[in-house]
C-alpha cells in the first residue's frame, strides 16, 4: 500500500514534514527533550556532531558519544507534539519515503526522554532522578489508536481511577515503559514508579491561579495512592504518549526526569543547570 501525500506528509526536500529530517540523519538511539535549548546541552557531550537542524520547535542534533550514535530531538511541550514526533520518527525508519510504502523489515528505535518534573512524594528530594516504570495519561492521544493494554495495566488503571474519583469526561490510561530499556537507568540514585502525564501545567496538575482547577489537590490524591508497593512519584507532560505509541509501533521507550518541584512540600528549585548536566551524563553513560 502506498501512503498518500495527505497521510505521509513530506516537505519539498522529501523530509518528514514537521521534524524536517531525512532517514540518514537519524540515529537508532534517540533522546527526546521538551526544551530545544537542552538539545545543545546534550550534544555538547558528544565526541562528534554530524548533523544539526531546526524546524519550528523541533531541533535535532545527531552525533556520537563513546562509540554510540545518538540523535537528540526537542519535542516542545505536551503529548500533542509527541504524536507528531513518534509518528515521524517511526516513518523515518519504517517507511520508504521515496516509494511511500511500508518497509518489510522493521527497525526498532530506543527512545529515552530526559525532562524535568514535579515530585509527588514528600520524601523525594529536589533534583532527584525519577525513573518511569509506567505512565498514567491525562491526555487523550492513546485513545485515538488501537493500543493493546496489558491486563495488569487495565486492572491498575481502574484502581487508580477509583482512588481519584475524577470528574466525568476525564478518562486516563495506564501504559508501561519498556522494562529492558528502563532497567539500564536503575541505580541507587533513582526513584522509580508511576509517572502522571498531564495535559496541561496549571489546572490539569491541580494548580489554581485566577481560574480554579476542578481537580484541586490532585497532587495529594495521586501521591497517596499505593498498590502492591507501586506508587505514583511524579508529574510531567509527555511520557504516556511516548510509551503508548512507541510500544505499539515496536520501539523501546522510557523516561527519566530531574525533580525540580516537590508539590507536597511546596518547594521549587532555585536553579538546576549543573544537576541537569549530571543527569545527562548519567543517561549517556547507560544508553
Amino acid at each position: 500500500m502506498q501512503f498518500p501525500a495527505t497521510e505521509l506528509v513530506l516537505n519539498e526536500r522529501n523530509e518528514v514534514y514537521h521534524l524536517a529530517i531525512q532517514p540518514k540523519q537519524l540515529a537508532h538511539k534517540v533522546i527526546l527533550v521538551g526544551d530545544q535549548d537542552r538539545v545543545g546541552l546534550i550534544s555538547a557531550f558528544f565526541d562528534e556532531i554530524e548533523h544539526k537542524s531546526q524546524h519550528r520547535e523541533f531541533v535535532c542534533h545527531t552525533g556520537s558519544y563513546q562509540g554510540k550514535r545518538i540523535s537528540v530531538l526537542s519535542t516542545g511541550i505536551g503529548t500533542d507534539n509527541i504524536d507528531i514526533c513518534l509518528q515521524e520518527l517511526d516513518a523515518l525508519v519504517n517507511i520508504d519515503l521515496e516509494s511511500r510504502t511500508e518497509k518489510e523489515v522493521k527497525t526498532a528505535l530506543e527512545i529515552v526522554r530526559i525532562g524535568t518534573c514535579g515530585i509527588l512524594q514528600a520524601h523525594i528530594p529536589l533534583h532527584a532522578y525519577l525513573l518511569s516504570s509506567m505512565a498514567y495519561g491525562f491526555d487523550n492521544v492513546a485513545h485515538f489508536y488501537p493500543i493493546e493494554f496489558t491486563e495488569y495495566e487495565q486492572v491498575l488503571n481502574k484502581e487508580i481511577d477509583h482512588h481519584l474519583n475524577l470528574p466525568n469526561g476525564i478518562s486516563p490510561y495506564l501504559i508501561s515503559s519498556n522494562e529492558s530499556l528502563t532497567s539500564r537507568f536503575q541505580s541507587p540514585q533513582t526513584f522509580e514508579g508511576i509517572t502522571v502525564t498531564s495535559s496541561g501545567f496549571y489546572g490539569p496538575q491541580g494548580r489554581s491561579l485566577r481560574l480554579e482547577s476542578t481537580i484541586k489537590d490532585i497532587h495529594l490524591k495521586l501521591g497517596s495512592f499505593e498498590s502492591d508497593g507501586m506508587k505514583i512519584v511524579n508529574f510531567e507532560m509527555e511520557s504516556s504518549a511516548i510509551f503508548a505509541l512507541g510500544r505499539q509501533l515496536g520501539h523501546s521507550c522510557t523516561t527519566i526526569c530531574l525533580g525540580i518541584a516537590n508539590r507536597p512540600n511546596e518547594q521549587f528549585s532555585k536553579g538546576c543547570e549543573s544537576e541537569m548536566k549530571d543527569l545527562i551524563q548519567y543517561v549517556l553513560n547507560r544508553f
